[in-house]
């Protein structure tokens, strides 16, 4: 289907999405018309569905808001499984991200808002109240470490104690 070049590409895109084609087609011994049919071809195929900027909210003071990390408990429905519950929550503005899990819940769902209670508000109003859903449980980032890979700290020192024997 692809080749092992355009997987390539893939890994690239992923780290970074805004490459320029001619560096990322220098990179993988490509041409740089290719590298731009290629990633019209990943969007045409579906593979390549966006691309994002990692932001760190934490440090713009002026940015009030919440993530929320919301476990669900569903009941599937016959012949559709999980999805047709899954395809009622994703339609919420709310939800940013939605996954199905393995464990204890079936659903996890991603929410982002102004407060605590515009989490709660949509926990006990929108997602709770759906026919399908059994029972809910809401975590909240507090602080962001790692995501997508991207580092929010840049303080590389080791400040464990050092252990001598």
């Amino acid at each position: 289907m692809y080749t092992e070049q355009q997987l390539e590409l893939l890994e690239l895109l992923a780290t970074n999405g805004q490459i320029d084609p001619g560096l990322a087609a220098q990179m993988l011994g490509l041409e740089k018309e290719d590298v731009i049919d290629s990633i019209e071809r990943f969007k045409t195929d579906g593979v390549l569905l966006g691309f994002t900027a990692v932001i760190d909210w934490q440090k713009i003071h002026s940015h009030q808001g919440v993530t929320a990390f919301i476990d669900v408990k569903v009941t599937p429905k016959r012949g559709r499984g999980f999805d047709e519950v899954a395809e009622r929550i994703h339609r919420f503005p709310e939800v940013t991200s939605l996954y199905l899990m393995s464990g204890a819940y079936d659903l996890q769902v991603v929410i982002e808002g102004k407060s605590l209670q515009e989490v709660a508000q949509f926990v006990s109003e929108k997602l709770s109240t759906l026919d399908s859903v059994i029972s809910t449980t809401t975590h909240f980032r507090l602080k962001t470490y790692k995501h997508d890979g991207v580092l929010f700290s840049k303080d590389d020192d080791d400040k464990r104690l050092k252990v001598t024997p």
